[in-house]
């Protein structure tokens, strides 16, 4: 029988994807007490507030709670501090370090990974970019102790749970551990298709951060002169508008009504990066919209090839050019569209969780 059951989450600064899970893990353990690197009350939801929530010692100082990203190299430390003594259940929500607590010995600690931890790992290069003298080797020592912290830390979980089979080969690459698929939880019930769509424009939501390629998009549209709404906003968004013809429209901090409203009435959704999953995928499609993306990542758990979307094999306008048209020519069911998406509903979530836990504990 659990009693005392512990949340960790990198940090809470925001309502994305990883806090919508923490939502419904919360549903699931209503008595769960959470343990977070950085807290910003106004910016996360009454009901992960109205849980008790430990923060780090670094949560103190503003200086570094609003600059974090700056502090990575003190973080896997930070995570340690924690004392999770009595805690039957550890389950770490992680795209950073959460994973890397250190549980006491009788608890089970499960890691739901977003992805390892992509500023150690693949995208090493899209976040820190070209960097020289001292600035370069600082970051580089840095870097190489963070990968072999990320690696042996990766020994404190008892069971990992992928996102997405994209995700869970990532977790074998780095960390050679197997790892378990459960997608995340979509609010199906919220996103649904519009009676009567008006199907205007091509649409991406995306944080406008260089790894999820926009600026491709905008490239491809200054071309073809069709509309695109790009939802977003991140480091880069300065520069895509400066590039981007009358024709593409930028939005931010939509609600998510305006959001469900915007994927109601696209032509279809287009992302041309990798995504560990797409939750965005999911919410366009719960929509009745087609997919047009690129062919690698978790979109390949999500897309049914010519039924529910098209998949493009390179990152090229003129694959795009060409996955348009094909598209177009398709004769897509937006009902057949929304069948497939419920299999990412909030319950199935809950109910694969709660087989998994009852399974390994």
């Amino acid at each position: 029988m659990i009693k005392k059951v512990a949340i960790i989450h990198d940090w809470l600064n925001g309502m994305r994807g990883g806090e919508k899970v923490l939502e419904v893990l919360l549903d699931i353990f209503p008595n769960a007490d959470i343990f977070t690197l950085f807290l910003n009350k106004d910016k996360i939801s009454d009901k992960i507030k109205s849980h008790k929530i430990f923060t780090s010692s670094l949560n103190r100082c503003r200086f570094v709670r609003n600059h974090y990203r700056y502090f990575l190299p003190f973080l896997p430390t930070e995570i340690e501090e924690f004392n999770l003594e009595g805690y039957d259940l550890i389950i770490s929500n992680s795209h950073c370090v959460a994973k890397g607590i250190v549980p006491f010995p009788g608890s089970v600690h499960i890691s739901y990974i977003f992805t390892p931890m992509r500023y150690a790992w693949d995208q090493h290069f899209n976040y820190f970019g070209k960097t020289f003298g001292i600035k370069k080797f600082f970051i580089k020592h840095q870097i190489s102790k963070l990968r072999i912290w990320d690696v042996t830390s990766s020994s404190r979980v008892d069971n990992f749970i992928a996102i997405s089979n994209f995700v869970k080969e990532r977790i074998w690459k780095y960390y050679r551990r197997e790892s378990y698929v459960i997608h995340p939880p979509i609010d199906i019930d919220f996103f649904k298709p519009s009676e009567n769509p008006k199907k205007k424009y091509f649409l991406t939501v995306s944080a406008l951060v260089p790894y999820k390629n926009t600026r491709l998009l905008i490239e491809t549209f200054n071309e073809t002169g069709q509309k695109l709404i790009i939802v977003g906003k991140g480091t880069e968004e300065k520069k895509l508008k400066r590039i981007a013809s009358k024709n593409i429209e930028f939005k931010k901090d939509v609600t998510n009504e305006e959001l469900k409203s915007l994927y109601q009435n696209a032509k279809a959704f287009i992302f041309a990066g990798i995504e560990d999953f797409g939750i965005s995928f999911v919410e366009a499609q719960s929509c009745g919209i087609p997919i047009i993306a690129y062919k690698k990542g978790g979109v390949l758990d999500i897309v049914e090839k010519g039924k529910t979307g098209v998949l493009f094999e390179n990152q090229s306008i003129d694959d795009i050019k060409n996955a348009i048209n094909e598209l177009e020519g398709l004769k897509i069911n937006p009902l057949y569209i929304r069948k497939n998406s419920l299999r990412f509903s909030e319950q199935i979530f809950k109910d694969n969780l709660k087989t998994f836990i009852e399974k390994v504990l």
